[in-house]
């Protein structure tokens, strides 16, 4: 097939070259065809070379998503069949996939897409006008290579409402993809049970990327007294009461999260052990400071603080200010899990800021481990978007 014939300025494609998806708006020379906004385009150097196949959208400063660096691939049904099949087998290898994240964007080399499934539920999140073209076909596709495996999908629900769409020039939509059903499921993660509300929930309903991080902490947490700030619908709090915490409080600043929370709790039966407060965490940490409480376990799992380079400097006083806060409750020899979701927040950033905030109130950090993202949101290490979540352990010393 003959695509329109984009070709990149000298000096450009640097991304391109070092294994990156993205071609942006300032890289483009010429484009030798007129052309639909999705379409497909073949991309080449300046000197004729060819760099793949990729959807092309005006709207977009991020020009061109590539699809493949094959620039004689045939773009098919079986083309589409390899890469969600290859995606699948490489989650059944890798992760628990009772619960997991299918298809992870470039990481998956399907640029622009998220599918998660919860149970025998599908949550699609489509953010890029050129693959939305071929959503429904990858929709039957996987929906084919699960049952193979004796997973019938029941519902599908589409969650394409984030803001990044307009980017695109496209509406937010959500709704059900086929036919409707409870979008109230059940799900079951480290031995731990969670209604996830995949209409209504945060982005897909569910933050699967902190799976193998949550059971992590259920060893730190036997006769602990610990507290989860930003807490969300419980799923920190719910594994530390997991491993054997005698007390956890749960805190977040949305209403709607701590019910949902406090229904998790009883599902697991853990509400006796466990409770959860609405409150503002940067308020909380100081009233809790001046009260004199102490924790052996402190999680903090914020929201992304800045989701760009230009508030990345407000972003590190938020980090530093929660991160010292908790290391002045932490009982002496406790732990601190805490970490950052957010891709403009490096980890070397990171590292500085929470360093400088123990440095600020005189603790010793004891590094227990550093970990990233669930493997079902795979870190393609050309494709630098894809490595957003920093997670440390540490344990926290008084000076000696």
């Amino acid at each position: 097939m003959i695509y329109p014939e984009v070709t990149l300025k000298k000096g450009e494609g640097r991304t391109v070259n070092a294994g990156g998806m993205w071609i942006f708006d300032n890289e483009i020379d010429s484009i030798n065809d007129s052309y639909e906004n999705g379409v497909l385009v073949t991309v080449k150097a300046f000197n004729g070379y060819p760099l793949g196949i990729g959807f092309i959208n005006d709207n977009s400063k991020i020009r061109i998503r590539l699809l493949t660096r094959n620039a004689d691939a045939v773009i098919d049904e079986d083309f589409f069949q390899r890469r969600v099949e290859n995606a699948w087998e490489y989650r059944k290898k890798t992760v628990d996939t009772e619960s997991c994240r299918i298809i992870f964007g470039e990481a998956d080399f399907l640029p622009g897409l998220v599918i998660d499934k919860f149970s025998d539920v599908l949550v699609v999140e489509s953010l890029a006008l050129g693959i939305d073209v071929f959503k429904p076909l990858i929709i039957d596709i996987l929906k084919a290579a699960l049952k193979k495996d004796n997973i019938i999908i029941r519902g599908v629900y589409e969650r394409s409402d984030a803001k990044v769409r307009l980017n695109e020039g496209m509406e937010r939509i959500k709704g059900f993809i086929g036919d409707e059903f409870d979008t109230n499921v059940e799900i079951i993660e480290n031995g731990v049970k969670y209604i996830v509300d995949v209409k209504d929930g945060q982005k897909t309903g569910f933050f699967l990327d902190q799976k193998y991080n949550r059971l992590a902490i259920q060893r730190l947490c036997d006769s602990a007294k610990v507290l989860d700030c930003f807490t969300h619908t419980g799923s920190f709090a719910l594994n530390a009461a997991a491993g054997g915490a005698k007390s956890v409080t749960g805190v977040d600043a949305s209403d709607l999260a701590v019910a949902r929370a406090e229904k998790n709790a009883a599902l697991n039966g853990f509400s006796d052990r466990v409770k959860f407060i609405c409150a503002d965490v940067f308020e909380f940490l100081p009233r809790l400071e001046q009260s004199g409480e102490k924790y052996d376990v402190i999680i903090l799992d914020p929201p992304a603080f800045t989701k760009s380079r230009n508030s990345v400097k407000n972003a590190v006083k938020g980090y530093k200010e929660i991160n010292l806060r908790a290391m002045k409750l932490i009982k002496n020899g406790g732990f601190l899990a805490t970490c950052s979701c957010s891709h403009f927040m490096s980890y070397e950033l990171f590292t500085e800021t929470i360093n400088k905030a123990a440095r600020d109130v005189h603790k010793h950090l004891r590094q227990v481990e550093y970990r990233t993202q669930a493997p079902d949101h795979p870190i393609l290490w050309a494709a630098n978007e894809s490595y957003y979540l920093k997670f440390y352990i540490f344990q926290v010393c008084e000076e000696f």
